[in-house]
């Protein structure tokens, strides 16, 4: 599904304020189409990444005590000591935001803005029925070991450089004193550069070397690619949505990051693998079955050439075999005779029937007064000879087991 990227004003603003926004293709790397509107004209039937600008956001660098991460209650009760003292508004009127992976004992990334607003754009989004996925900052610092980036967004009246590197983010005025500051702490030579268009040109003339043109939805593109989530505490979802946004950026990597190609070729051609193997093994065993059920009806019609049409061939077999034995005086375990010769070894000593009902290969015996442990026995020791038995009060009903 295509992602929709949203801008929203987090300033106190009118109703009709236009949100910038950019709709992305399922892969996260191209854009579909872009623009900025109010809040109810914004594209329909997309989930919906809030990008937070770089104007609202401060970073602050703290180093987290041992068991600050137990809980969100205590991390907060942390941060808001750790940062008391670095901030120009109370901590209780902010909304902090850990680095992903943040661990205790080492230096963390935290983000700080104004809670209310964050708070008022998510719930207008909300409220106009745009699920928010997910919260990503449009700048964030970078690894220690990456080169800085450095963004001339803006316009020709007032352009800005942001300055993101291992330090943190810092937006100055596109200006040459802001250029040696910037290259004072990070190093122009190696750090990667680009402009909106608006401002391409002041860019290029600043840096004296031609700057690659990129615009604002590009870049909320890529921000939303990174691991960065900034609903967390009280704007934090609840787990299972947490857990769906989880799966859902892990089956948009694995269907779209570039990496994971040569995996999912590799999943393709196993799974065609399997579908031809299943296939071509199912083939071979709907073969033999067929020949076995062709040899066992070739061999009912052999035996009993008066079988015209072969329907059950065991059901047919064991009939015309039964109907033999009885033309010619044979003695079949579903006759009288051999019933009786089986009970007759099987009844406890001293017990006589009072009535005997034989029909159709069932045999049918009253007073006998068998106690519940003997009719078990009874009925354990006819099963050994191929006949069942079961108690029904005063009667006992034997008959032979299929076979």
């Amino acid at each position: 599904m295509s992602a929709l990227l949203v801008c929203p004003p987090l300033a106190p603003a009118s109703a009709g304020v236009e949100y910038g926004w950019a709709l992305a293709a399922d892969d996260g790397q191209t854009l579909l189409s872009q623009g900025s509107a109010p809040l109810a004209l914004l594209p329909a039937g997309h989930e919906v990444t809030v990008i937070v600008s770089g104007a609202a956001l401060s970073w602050h660098q703290v180093t987290l005590p041992q068991g600050s991460l137990s809980s969100p209650v205590r991390l907060r009760s942390v941060l808001d000591g750790l940062l008391e003292d670095r901030l120009l508004d109370e901590p209780q009127s902010l909304h902090f935001a850990l680095e992903p992976s943040a661990r205790t004992g080492a230096p963390v990334w935290v983000s700080a803005c104004q809670r209310i607003a964050l708070r008022a754009a998510l719930q207008a989004l909300e409220g106009a029925g745009r699920r928010v996925m997910r919260i990503v900052p449009e700048f964030t610092p970078q690894p220690d070991a990456a080169p800085a980036r450095l963004y001339a967004t803006g316009d020709t009246e007032a352009p800005v450089l942001t300055v993101c590197d291992a330090t943190g983010v810092v937006a100055l005025p596109l200006s040459p004193a802001a250029l040696a500051l910037a290259g004072g702490n990070a190093p122009l030579d190696t750090a990667v550069i680009n402009a909106e268009p608006a401002v391409a040109a002041q860019a290029e003339a600043l840096f004296a070397r031609r700057v690659p043109i990129v615009q604002a939805a590009e870049r909320w593109m890529q921000a939303a690619r990174g691991p960065w989530d900034l609903a967390q505490f009280d704007l934090a979802t609840t787990g299972r949505a947490r857990a769906g946004k989880k799966f859902t950026q892990i089956v948009q990597m694995l269907r779209h990051a570039p990496e994971w190609r040569a995996a999912r070729w590799g999943a393709v051609v196993l799974v065609a693998a399997q579908l031809v193997g299943l296939n071509a093994w199912a083939w071979k065993e709907r073969g033999v079955l067929d020949a076995k059920r062709s040899a066992v009806s070739r061999l009912l019609t052999d035996t009993f050439p008066s079988v015209k049409l072969v329907v059950d061939a065991p059901v047919q077999m064991a009939r015309e075999v039964a109907a033999l034995q009885q033309a010619t005086g044979g003695v079949s375990p579903l006759d009288l005779e051999p019933m009786l010769g089986a009970l007759a070894t099987s009844l406890p000593p001293g017990r006589t029937p009072s009535a005997i009902d034989y029909t159709s290969g069932q045999l049918r015996l009253r007073g006998l007064g068998l106690s519940p442990d003997e009719a078990g026995k009874l009925a354990s020791t006819l099963a050994a000879r191929g006949y069942g038995a079961r108690s029904e009060g005063d009667l006992l009903l034997i008959q032979a087991e299929s076979r």
